[in-house]
Formats: C-alpha cells, structure tokens, sequence
C-alpha cells in the first residue's frame, strides 16, 4: 500500500498551473519518475514546466497541437517558442489527437459519432478535460518515441483550455495498445469541471 496526496482545485483553468507544477515536482523527489509529458499548445506552459523541473533529473517532453488544428496552414506552436524550448533541454512533439485525428474531420463533414471521440468525451464527462488531455498527450508522445512506452511511469500534465489544472502518474501505452494504459496517481485535479447546465 502507498499513500500519496492529491491538490483539488475548485475549478479548472490556468490558474492553477503553478500549483500543479508545485505538485509534480513534490512527486519527482521520490525519485522513480524520469519522464514528464506535457500539453501546450504555443510553448508557455511547456516553458514553465521546463524552469519549475530543471536540475530534477527528469526528461520533459512537450507536445503541442499538429500544425491546422487551429488555422489551416499555421501552427499554434511558433517555431521560436519550439526552439527555445529544445534549446533548454525539452523534446518537442507536434502530433495529430490521438483521440480525435480523421475521425473528427469525419464527423464535421459527414456527421455521425466515433468510438475514439466517445473515449475523449468518456474521459472528459468522468474527469474532466485536463485529464483527456493527460490521457491523449502522453499516447502521443509514445506514439513518437519520445518516451519510453511498457511498464514504467511517466507524469503527465494536462488542462483546460489554457496551462495546467490536472496532473497524474501514468502507465503509457501506444494508440494501438490504448487499453494497456493507466492512470495510477492523481496528483492535481478540479473537484469541479463541468459547465453548470441549466434546467
């Protein structure tokens, strides 16, 4: 048995990235952990991430949105921004959703639902976006080898929108094995993370 502890935020949203951040490098100092996955999609998040961690002795792998996935054409991730953060020691993913990809372009044009956007929207529903996002970036990264993928165990940080509100220790499995992977410690999670429906 272990014991751990878990930051709940009273809402999602880029406030909490410090606290998060705060939470992953308490996590570090047991000194199991040599991968960290992170989401940000123009580098500010992967930026902080990569200052809070440095001299911890873990790899920080950023993965950022495939160049369109914003504006046909352009990437949201400047190339600067990737630079610097390649230039202080991160690796840079750009990669298609891995829970969403053709499917949603699918969707757009011809309606219908998938079962890979049901898995997103599961997740999403269950506990919220930044642990989609968890969830989908370090598939990602193990999809491009930019961590190592089996039975070992990665951080991912994940959010809402904009920097970081979720945080857990994973399992990391390949698109092709998603059900090989695991979430195995939450570390920073909203309490709250639906929108208030009206009745």
């Amino acid at each position: 048995m272990q014991k751990g502890s878990i930051v709940y935020f009273d809402s999602p949203g880029k406030q909490n990235t410090d606290q998060v951040l705060d939470a992953v490098a308490e996590r570090i100092r047991k000194g199991d952990i040599k991968h960290v996955v992170v989401a940000s999609g123009t580098g500010e998040t992967g930026e902080l991430a990569v200052a809070k961690l440095k001299g911890m002795g873990v790899r920080v792998v950023v993965v950022t949105e495939h160049c369109g996935a914003v504006k046909e054409g352009e990437c949201e991730m400047s190339r600067k921004a990737e630079e610097d953060l390649t230039g202080a020691g991160a690796k840079v993913v750009r990669a298609t959703h891995v829970l969403s990809g053709v499917e949603r372009g699918i969707n757009k044009k011809i309606g219908g639902s998938s079962r890979t956007e049901a898995i997103a929207e599961a997740l999403r529903a269950l506990f919220g976006q930044g642990m989609k996002v968890c969830v989908e970036i370090t598939i990602m990264a193990a999809d491009n080898g930019a961590i190592p993928c089996g039975d070992v165990e990665v951080i991912a940080i994940g959010g809402t929108e904009s920097g970081a509100d979720t945080a857990c220790v994973v399992r990391p499995a390949h698109a092709n094995g998603f059900f090989n992977f695991e979430v195995r410690e939450v570390l920073a999670i909203p309490r709250k993370h639906r929108k208030q429906e009206r009745k």
